[in-house]
């Protein structure tokens, strides 16, 4: 799942997961996003970190306590994410600095990994 209030960050997400072979189910807010986690199978959250209503720590802490294997990455502005983040996001990616193959591989692997360890 991708969660971003940008329409045009959110749509370029999608079809980026969704060249890489991913089903991309798609939330404009944070409140929106945790709806979709309780209606649907989610393998893992996309997000951007300052979204209008919910920031994502806010977003990341309601995750954790609904899933708290869900893997989560967060994508920021920030060269480094504050230290409340610590636990809770399992990769954040500076948007200016990422590279859209190295977000693939990461949710790739984080799926992987969590798929194995429930085996």
């Amino acid at each position: 799942m991708c969660v971003e209030d940008e329409d045009l960050q959110l749509h370029l997400r999608k079809a980026l997961f969704e060249s890489g072979g991913f089903n991309v189910l798609l939330a404009r807010s944070g409140r929106e996003a945790l709806d979709v986690l309780k209606s649907s199978s989610v393998d893992a959250v996309v997000m951007d970190y300052w979204m209008a209503g919910m920031n994502g720590l806010v977003l990341a802490k309601a995750i954790k306590q609904f899933d708290p294997t869900k893997p989560i990455i967060v994508l920021s502005g920030f060269t480094s994410l504050p230290d409340e983040t610590i636990g809770l996001v399992d990769r954040w990616f500076e948007k200016a600095q990422s590279e859209p193959e190295e977000l693939l591989a990461c949710v790739s692997r984080l799926i992987e990994e969590r798929e194995s360890s429930a085996d």
